[in-house]
């Protein structure tokens, strides 16, 4: 028996045990914990599992009886009723009188009116479903200070956790965490820090969790400043894309306390000798901070039980996008540019192979470059200048 690493108990295991039970151990508690709650689709978490239905409702019966695949507390969880349309009313209409108000400020106001109020994520789903919510206004109004997204798959947080010596060669661990329950979904041992190699390990956990509504990351390799390939494959998703600014770690703020974690449970105690090592180190602390390691900002609570996987599919091969009659279409050529009323404007070399549109806005010789729902780029013809990058989307 040997310590693998210390938790505030010591984590142990037979140096001898087989790599594949580790996994299908860890895979089992995981699957079992998203399966119990009420408002999972047990099928879609099956196939993104790779099990069959009747082995997802065998393992979950189990659960709930308490049998070995999992001996934790399972406090029933409240499933959150349809708004009814009466409620969605007294949510618009307040917001009405107060454009200014979250999610949370109009449900708490309400309560003390003497509504009875849903969850406040489904006031913001509310007022997200009424386009009452503009992403721009709502960035502008974001402190830099710790702030929490209303419901999981809202945001998810990623960075490379610099590189970790190892007896042989370097791993440069790759994170992702869910921003409103603080779930880590990928803790990856990395060889190197590529395109290729973040986009492999996302497909996974795409595969496995559904897409976010957004993503952010930093602004160092292989992320870039401006838009990249790897942007514009999370963009094929229907993912917002965004980027912390140069020398303000606090953007990232969870991902960066989720690295002091890793480094402070995990990496201080355990030399890692290579990457198969790291990563079977790396699994099963993640199944203990995802399923047993009480949050402080969680209310002791643990990250399991606040997250469940998106309801947005990964899409395999993602049409191309589709522009209006009235929109000026454009290829994008070598080096970025688009050919446009006589002259070459560059909107980013992301785009090369691209189809975007071009939009009027409502200023005289001021238009707006698509690409699919996002803007990419601005073109002054009064100026004959053009501004392109994340800045606008």
């Amino acid at each position: 028996m040997v310590d693998t690493f210390k938790l505030g108990i010591s984590v142990r295991w037979e140096r001898a045990m087989p790599w594949q039970e580790v996994s299908t151990m860890t895979l089992r508690e995981e699957f079992t914990r998203l399966a119990l709650r009420e408002d999972t689709n047990l099928r879609q978490l099956c196939r993104r599992f790779g099990i069959s239905p009747t082995t997802g409702y065998k393992w979950r019966a189990r659960a709930r009886l308490g049998e070995p695949l999992s001996d934790r507390s399972r406090r029933p969880q409240a499933t959150p009723l349809r708004c009814a349309p009466q409620v969605e009313a007294l949510i618009v209409g307040l917001r009405a009188q107060h454009p200014a108000w979250g999610a949370r400020k109009l449900a708490r106001r309400l309560e003390v009116l003497g509504h009875a109020m849903p969850a406040v994520s489904t006031v913001h789903a509310v007022l997200r479903r009424h386009g009452l919510i503009a992403p721009a206004a709502s960035q502008a109004a974001q402190p830099w200070q710790r702030f929490e997204h209303p419901a999981p798959n809202d945001l998810w947080q990623m960075d490379f956790k610099g590189h970790v010596p190892m007896s042989r060669g370097r791993c440069h661990p790759l994170t992702v965490l869910d921003d409103h329950s603080r779930y880590a979904l990928v803790l990856q041992a990395c060889g190197e820090e590529t395109r290729e190699t973040v986009i492999g390990h996302l497909t996974t956990a795409f595969r496995r969790y559904g897409v976010p509504l957004r993503m952010t990351m930093d602004n160092g390799a292989p992320w870039g400043t401006h838009y990249t390939r790897l942007d514009l494959w999370l963009m094929r998703q229907g993912i917002r894309v965004g980027h912390s600014r140069p020398f303000h770690p606090q953007t990232q703020g969870k991902d960066e306390r989720f690295h002091r974690t890793l480094k402070i449970e995990v990496l201080q105690h355990m030399p890692l000798i290579d990457l198969a090592q790291a990563q079977r180190a790396f699994d099963g602390w993640r199944a203990i901070y995802n399923q047993q390691r009480p949050h402080e900002a969680l209310g002791m609570g643990v990250p399991v039980d606040r997250y469940r996987p998106s309801a947005r599919d990964y899409v395999e091969h993602p049409a191309p996008p589709e522009y209006g009659d009235s929109d000026e279409v454009r290829l994008v050529h070598e080096h970025g540019r688009i050919a446009w009323r006589g002259r070459n404007w560059k909107v980013g070399k992301a785009f090369v192979g691209e189809r975007v549109a071009i939009r009027p806005t409502l200023e005289d010789g001021r238009y707006e470059v698509y690409w699919s729902t996002c803007r990419v780029a601005r073109i002054d013809l009064v100026t004959g200048q053009v501004n392109a990058g994340r800045v606008l989307a």
